[in-house]
């Protein structure tokens, strides 16, 4: 026979403790108005009873549930891993939960958001998410709630953007090529969307062209994947007629270490300095050395947490400015 053991409620330790429910419940609330006498005998007989408290019938009544969905789409992406990691300790220390809404590989994504309004979020973290015309439309017909889309530009109304000035940092990645006297530049792209979601092709184009030279060669990998990175470049490697270029800057790391890949296995070993974006761990590897550029998320995640849960900006914008991780790749000699 199977026996039913009954949970002991807040007004069990009231009871016991001599105190009202809601003194009970001030007891578990931090920062809340008790005493720290009142607090210890709650606190004591709470625990001999095996009492905990209930956060979603607490949720029900404040109309806040301390959780934020975090949609992901790329969920292979080191850089995606990294964001998560951030995000989800950084929602911790807050007193937060993440929901974590996966929509990799186009995977159906209405069902998927309809139970995380149906669990009534808090807000929504979009990492790096591709917003398709879909994806916004549902959003913004099923949301009243804080939207910030992270790492990545949008147009799409009612959805705030903590990213970085991507135009100024593919400015100083061309300016560092430059300085080491290229002349003749690629660049690979990932997924097929705009580029001004990123804006790193745009500033590292323009200043280019400010020295009197141009992307010679657009190598197109198609997605955010190694193996597709080293295929693209081991192709354009093998074309005996292709322009030659002494310099390559990849969209992410992902790329750009696949690229570094490829030219180590070309049978000339043509040495073309490369550069990559986002700083993975992989990155500062011995047997990488990538020169890269890191987006500081923990500054994003950090002002993108303001704007969610306390609907604050800040008054500086440091968190869009990311540093240069200057290594060994992006040398034209050994």
């Amino acid at each position: 026979m199977t026996r039913t053991v009954k949970k002991a409620t807040a007004s069990d330790v009231a009871l016991l403790a001599g105190v009202s429910k809601w003194t009970v419940s001030r007891a578990f609330m931090p920062g809340a108005s008790i005493s720290e006498k009142a607090r210890e005998k709650v606190m004591r007989i709470a625990k001999e009873l095996g009492y905990r408290p209930n956060l979603l019938a607490r949720s029900l009544v404040k109309k806040k549930t301390h959780i934020i969905g975090v949609v992901i789409d790329e969920l292979k992406n080191p850089h995606t891993l990294m964001i998560l990691n951030e995000a989800t300790q950084q929602l911790q220390r807050r007193g937060y939960m993440a929901l974590i809404l996966n929509i990799t590989d186009g995977e159906p994504y209405r069902s998927v958001m309809t139970q995380a309004d149906q669990l009534q979020i808090d807000g929504i973290l979009f990492l790096g998410t591709v917003l398709s015309a879909q994806l916004i439309t549902l959003v913004e017909d099923m949301y009243n709630i804080p939207l910030v889309q992270l790492c990545r530009n949008t147009h799409a109304q009612g959805i705030d953007v903590v990213a970085i000035d991507g135009y100024a940092a593919g400015k100083q990645i061309a300016e560092l090529l430059l300085a080491q006297g290229a002349q003749r530049f690629g660049f690979m792209q990932g997924p097929d969307t705009p580029t001004s979601h990123l804006l790193r092709k745009e500033g590292f184009e323009a200043t280019l062209q400010q020295a009197g030279c141009q992307i010679d060669v657009l190598l197109k990998a198609g997605s955010y994947d190694r193996t597709r990175s080293w295929q693209a470049m081991s192709d354009y490697l093998h074309q005996p007629d292709a322009p030659a270029i002494d310099a390559l800057f990849c969209e992410n790391d992902v790329l750009a270490l696949g690229a570094m890949e490829a030219m180590r296995a070309a049978p000339t070993r043509p040495r073309i300095a490369v550069v990559g974006f986002d700083d993975i761990e992989e990155a500062s590897a011995p047997g990488c050395q990538l020169t890269t550029f890191s987006q500081r998320i923990d500054l994003l995640i950090a002002e993108a947490l303001n704007r969610l849960i306390d609907g604050r900006e800040s008054a500086d914008e440091h968190w869009r400015l990311g540093e240069m991780r200057v290594r060994r790749s992006h040398l034209r000699s050994p």
